[in-house]
């Protein structure tokens, strides 16, 4: 279900795309599609967001289908999910994109760390919506309920229930953040240890569906999970890649991005998304196939302007290029895009040219230096040759002295020897 229009339409993709995209993820999340309906107003309805005569439609479509869920492909507010659900009656479960959304993650979380995250991002939603009793709450996407099944039903002096839920799932949000505080010190004890030891990260970032995964597949010979669906992949994986001149550097596939993407779960991930942060250079997928990729290109780096990774060096990639009838078709596309590069994830066409181009921005953020290593930190002299680029080398008496470059996150471990 399609709602009205609250800025100008320009901001918005046409409707039946959005509608579309929709259907997608609602097949992703095991439901299937029976019908669309869409309606254009200046501002929603106050009480149902759509207006009265077409939540009447709504309701009798939604019987003769016999369908038992109606999706809004925008974000409702209690009053309109409270008003809606009362028409429509107890037998059809209402969802919105964001509901639809948490939904899916909450079935392909398949960490304890992602079981976290989806969890907060629920219950932070669900909280203002918490209208009915207790069990109306715990109907979680992929039977989770969040172990937040003790304490109910200990009120305190005219407490009613659902005053008491509010308490207990609070306690919960509390505890949930205290545990994603743990997660969050742990990823970065990790990225410092990557730091100390030089290897760059590259975060491969984009819309979801447009190969991400599969690009880490070809790249590292992982076995990353990655098939032709909404979120196929949720969990962030990491994998070493060796670059053209003899240098690695790590990748990460992470989450894919969507139009209207949650900010329960921009906030919730924000453990996950710093590894974006955080990372050397981004690699922006694209599927240059996808009618909408333009759309996709900018809800992408809106969310990473949201994150603060709008500023990170990036190249676009632009992917699935052997589903293009005419290789040409390409050349308009790239020419919208400055540091692209084109290439088939799948077949692993321009595989060469991408690994040259991240080396080659890597290689910029490389600093020179110009050192003498005494015999007995040989381990330096090791590292300078993993991590660096050895231009001169000499071998005297009490050291060696070595001239290069080396990646600006190692001049710390040099430190001492250059004053």
């Amino acid at each position: 279900m399609k709602g009205p229009a609250a800025h100008s339409l320009d901001d918005y993709w046409p409707v039946e795309e959005s509608l579309d995209e929709l259907a997608q993820l609602a097949r992703t999340a095991g439901i299937g599609v029976v019908g669309q309906m869409m309606q254009r107003l200046e501002r929603p309805n106050p009480a149902t967001f759509i207006g009265p005569g077409k939540v009447e439609e709504l309701a009798e479509e939604a019987a003769q289908a016999v369908a038992d869920v109606v999706i809004f492909d925008d974000e409702l507010s209690p009053r309109h999910q409270r008003e809606l659900e009362r028409v429509l009656g107890d037998g059809i479960k209402l969802l919105d994109r964001t509901a639809l959304i948490l939904d899916i993650f909450a079935q392909h979380a398949r960490t304890r760390e992602g079981a976290l995250q989806v969890e907060l991002a629920q219950y932070e939603y669900r909280l203002p919506r918490l209208t009915r009793a207790w069990t109306h709450l715990a109907r979680q996407a992929g039977g989770r309920a969040g172990g937040v099944t003790g304490g109910v039903g200990v009120r305190g002096p005219g407490e009613t229930q659902l005053e008491t839920d509010r308490r207990v799932i609070g306690r919960r949000i509390a505890q949930l953040k205290r545990e994603l505080e743990k997660v969050r010190a742990h990823r970065g004890r990790h990225r410092a240890r990557r730091r100390r030891e030089g290897i760059p990260v590259a975060a491969i970032v984009g819309y979801t569906n447009a190969g991400k995964s599969t690009l880490l597949n070809s790249l590292a010979g992982a076995d990353v999970l990655a098939e032709d669906k909404l979120f196929a992949t949720l969990d962030p994986t990491t994998r070493r890649v060796e670059l053209p001149g003899g240098g690695v550097a790590l990748f990460t596939d992470t989450v894919g991005f969507i139009q209207k993407l949650p900010t329960q779960l921009v906030a919730a991930f924000r453990a996950t998304l710093e590894e974006v942060v955080e990372a050397d250079l981004l690699l922006h997928v694209m599927d240059i196939t996808h009618p909408q990729v333009m759309r996709q290109a900018k809800a992408v780096d809106e969310t990473l302007e949201e994150i603060g990774a709008a500023e990170k060096p990036t190249i676009n990639v632009l992917n699935k290029i052997d589903r293009l009838p005419d290789p040409k078709a390409i050349l308009p596309l790239a020419s919208k895009f400055p540091a692209s590069v084109a290439i088939s994830a799948l077949t692993g066409v321009g595989l060469e040219s991408l690994l040259s181009s991240i080396e080659e921005i890597l290689e910029r953020r490389m600093v020179r230096l110009d050192v003498f290593i005494p015999y007995e930190m040989g381990e330096l002299v090791d590292l300078f040759h993993r991590r660096g680029l050895i231009e001169q080398k000499e071998h005297i008496e009490t050291g060696t002295r070595i001239a290069g470059r080396i990646p600006r996150g190692l001049l710390g471990r040099f430190h001492e020897l250059m004053e």
